[in-house]
C-alpha cells in the first residue's frame, strides 16, 4: 500500500512537472512573438522567418555589450591595426542587405533579411598583409572560429547590425553577427569584438577544437 502511494505520488509530480513545461513553452513562444513585432517578415517576394525562431544556444547565454564602450579591433597580419566604435562601423561603412538562411547542426534553420557590411571592406581598410590565408573571429563571451579568406573575399560576407530591418537584440548578437552564408551556424559568431588575419591554417574554434568540421559546409 506503501509503494502504491509513493508511486501516485511520484505520477502526480511528473504530470505537474509536464503541465507547467508546457505552460512555460507556450509563454515563451507567445513571448518571442511578442518581442519584435514591427520586424519585416517578407522581403521582395520571400517570406522571412522571425527572429524569434532562433534557438538559444550560445556557449555563455546572451551576452549584454555597452555600446559606449564597445570596440571591434581589426589586427593580426595587417598593415595597420585598426580599432573601432560602433558608431565608427555604422556610419563610416557602406551598408548592404542579403536575405540568408542560417542552418544549425541541430537541424533547425531560419531565413533573414540581414543588414550590415562587407568584411573584406573591415580588412581592406587594414590593410591585408600578403601572407594572410585565414580570418579569426572572436566574441565577447570567449567564442572564436575562423574562415579562409578567400571566402571572406570571394562571396562579400557581412557582420550584420540589423535582421529584418531591426537593430540586433542582445540575445542575437549585438553589436554584430557575422552571416557565414553556406556554413553551419556555428561559423556565425556574434558579438563580434575582434577580427584577426593571420597565417595558420590550423586554427580551430571553440566547436571545431572539440571535433566539429572546420569547414562546416552545408550540403
Amino acid at each position: 500500500m506503501e509503494k502504491v502511494k509513493r508511486f501516485k505520488g511520484v505520477f502526480v509530480a511528473a504530470v505537474l512537472l509536464l503541465i507547467v513545461l508546457i505552460v512555460a513553452g507556450v509563454y515563451w513562444q507567445t513571448m518571442s512573438r511578442m518581442l519584435y513585432p514591427e520586424e519585416i517578415r517578407e522581403y521582395q517576394g520571400e517570406d522571412l522567418s522571425s527572429i524569434g525562431d532562433f534557438r538559444e544556444n550560445s556557449i555563455k547565454g546572451p551576452q549584454h555589450v555597452d555600446e559606449s564602450t564597445y570596440r571591434l579591433t581589426i589586427s593580426g597580419l595587417v598593415n595597420e591595426t585598426m580599432e573601432y566604435t560602433y558608431s565608427d562601423v555604422v556610419n563610416e561603412f557602406q551598408k548592404y542587405q542579403k536575405v540568408v538562411t542560417l542552418r544549425c547542426v541541430e537541424g533547425w534553420s531560419v531565413k533573414i533579411l540581414w543588414e550590415g557590411f562587407l568584411v573584406k571592406d573591415l580588412l581592406s581598410q587594414a590593410g591585408i598583409d600578403p601572407d594572410a590565408v585565414v580570418v579569426i573571429f572572436y566574441a565577447y563571451d570567449g567564442y572564436s572560429t575562423s574562415l579562409p579568406l578567400d571566402y571572406i573575399l570571394n562571396n562579400d560576407i557581412l557582420i550584420a547590425y540589423k535582421m529584418n530591418g531591426l537593430l540586433l537584440p542582445p540575445e542575437r548578437g549585438f553589436p554584430f553577427q557575422l552571416v557565414a552564408e553556406s556554413k553551419y551556424g556555428y561559423k556565425w559568431i556574434k558579438w563580434i569584438t575582434m577580427i584577426e588575419l593571420s597565417n595558420n591554417t590550423d586554427y580551430l574554434g571553440f566547436w571545431e577544437s572539440r571535433g566539429w568540421p572546420n569547414n562546416a559546409d552545408v550540403p
